[in-house]
């Protein structure tokens, strides 16, 4: 009788166990209470980084927690526990599940090395003002509480900062360049920042090789934007190269004659090198092109070669004031203030727009030269 007894206790509780399973397999979606659910998503040049996690408020359920967060709420050091991994755990920096954080691409974190994925993001708050931040590989565990120190991929450790009241625990860019961001987390009066860096150059590079396998290796303009982006980068300058050559064998346009013009510049080509291909993309320029070639020639101390090319664009364009000053600039920076008067004043003459008249006037006042304002 004794064992019939246990055998139903055993029978009953399996039958509550695949009940539960069933119920809850069965439920629908509410909506959070506390902690609400959130996602963070930023891209920096190529590389998309995600941070998916839960929000905690300061105040709970009325009552306000506000100078008990931090060493209380959220303990200082590690945490002793005697359930689920039974060992000491950090927080895993927000509520709920477990926070995480993902890369599409190699990042580094506070200068070092992190590979592309998806990762169970925990901090561990120390009483200096500092904090470990740590990349666990363990990404689907809840919360930190089968936290385990040998899946870690990297820890940083870094300074927390003093903040006005936060709320809602919050992450968020707090500081962004084309190749790296500050990550912060904010909660109450603290601040938890980490950089990240990107390879933009790299990855751009590697993603336009790629790209040129597919349908922009057809036309000249992919393989012209990627000239170009050597070019205007000073990066990878030999692949740029080969990169123009091949869009001008597809078909000759100014953006990959000047690509090229660039590209053999910055590899110290001599300018018996540089300007034919210089020349032959200024023949295709439309007149901003022409005018931005003039003032790059300015910039190198290419006063002759700027003249030439603002004169072409003073052929094509006779009714333009704005190819006239920058004609006279060019005069003016020669010595042919005789020139440059000329040019100015026929600018003026064209009704020319507010920016260039004023640039005229300023400069014909240095050249001696009394003009009215009202002209």
């Amino acid at each position: 009788m004794k064992r019939i007894s246990q055998i139903s206790k055993v029978g009953l509780l399996a039958v509550l166990i695949i009940t539960a399973i069933n119920l809850q397999a069965q439920n629908v979606t509410t909506p959070r209470t506390v902690s609400y659910g959130a996602e963070l998503s930023q891209t920096i040049g190529l590389t998309k980084i995600t941070v998916n996690y839960s929000r905690p408020r300061v105040t709970l359920n009325g009552n306000d927690r506000t100078g008990q967060i931090w060493g209380q709420q959220v303990p200082y050091e590690l945490t002793k526990i005697n359930f689920a991994s039974n060992g000491e755990i950090p927080w895993r920096a927000g509520a709920n599940e477990n926070t995480t954080i993902s890369f599409s691409h190699d990042v580094k974190i506070e200068g070092q090395d992190l590979a592309s994925g998806v990762y169970g993001l925990h901090m561990i708050i120390h009483e200096s003002d500092e904090a470990t931040v740590i990349f666990s590989n363990n990404s689907s565990s809840w919360g930190s509480f089968w936290y385990n120190q040998s899946e870690d991929a990297l820890r940083v450790k870094v300074k927390t900062e003093k903040i006005a009241h936060t709320e809602v625990l919050t992450y968020d860019f707090i500081a962004m360049d084309q190749d790296n961001g500050v990550l912060a987390l904010s909660w109450e009066s603290k601040r938890i920042p980490f950089k990240i860096d990107v390879d933009l150059h790299e990855q751009v590079l590697a993603n336009m090789r790629n790209e040129l396998r597919s349908i922009a290796g057809f036309g000249w303009q992919g393989y012209a934007t990627a000239a170009n982006y050597c070019m205007n980068n000073n990066v990878n300058l030999e692949e740029g190269l080969q990169w123009a050559e091949l869009s001008i064998n597809n078909q000759k346009q100014f953006g990959n004659l000047f690509a090229k013009a660039g590209i053999l510049k910055l590899m110290g080509k001599p300018n018996a090198e540089v300007f034919p291909i210089a020349d032959e993309a200024a023949q295709l320029a439309n007149i901003g092109q022409l005018n931005f070639m003039g003032y790059q020639m300015l910039g190198q101390q290419e006063v002759d070669k700027a003249i030439e090319y603002f004169q072409l664009n003073v052929k094509k364009n006779p009714t333009d004031a704005n190819v006239y000053d920058s004609l006279g600039e060019a005069y003016k920076t020669k010595g042919e203030n005789k020139l440059a008067i000329k040019s100015f004043k026929k600018s003026l003459s064209l009704n020319p727009p507010a920016n260039v008249k004023a640039n005229s006037i300023k400069l014909l006042k240095e050249l001696g030269v009394d003009v009215e304002e009202g002209i």
